[in-house]
């Protein structure tokens, strides 16, 4: 698969405050860092503080599927790189994968959907955040997907 094609969402490494009584990172901060991959992502796309502020409008979560394949101690290295999959009118659905040097250390599915700040409700996208992502997407759908890509989010 041809990484240099995926976003890379966040990069950092593993924090004292994340190491658990194993000795490893606790499965919370896997979900904390595939969250800040998330808001990686979304600033790719233009969906940043200043959009969400003049727009008035969010992506939010509303499922995810994580497998945690691999510890990691202090200081490792973290790097996620993300893929979007799929675009709804109104959702995204797109994957994290996490790694530690060359090691895979976990991956998430998730669907997030764009929700309208001060009604609550979903909106679509409309331009130029629907360039934007059909850009990526076009992007992304020519990477192999992730042979995990299995379980499908989304709702029922």
């Amino acid at each position: 698969m041809p990484a240099a094609v995926l976003a890379q969402t966040f990069s950092g490494s593993v924090q004292p405050e994340w190491i658990d009584y194993n000795g490893h990172m606790s499965e919370a901060f896997y979900v904390l860092v595939f969250g800040y991959a998330s808001d990686g992502l979304y600033a790719q796309l233009g969906l940043d503080e200043s959009y969400r502020v003049s727009q008035r409008r969010s992506l939010y979560t509303a499922e995810a599927h994580i497998n945690y394949l691999r510890e990691v101690g202090l200081g490792g290295p973290l790097l996620v790189r993300s893929q979007l999959l799929e675009r709804g009118g109104k959702t995204l659905r797109f994957c994290h994968t996490l790694y530690s040097g060359d090691t895979l250390l976990a991956f998430t599915e998730l669907l997030a959907v764009l929700v309208d700040t001060d009604s609550g409700r979903a909106v679509r996208f409309e331009q130029p955040l629907l360039g934007a992502l059909e850009e990526m997407l076009s992007e992304h759908q020519r990477v192999e997907l992730p042979e995990w890509v299995q379980r499908r989010v989304g709702q029922r």
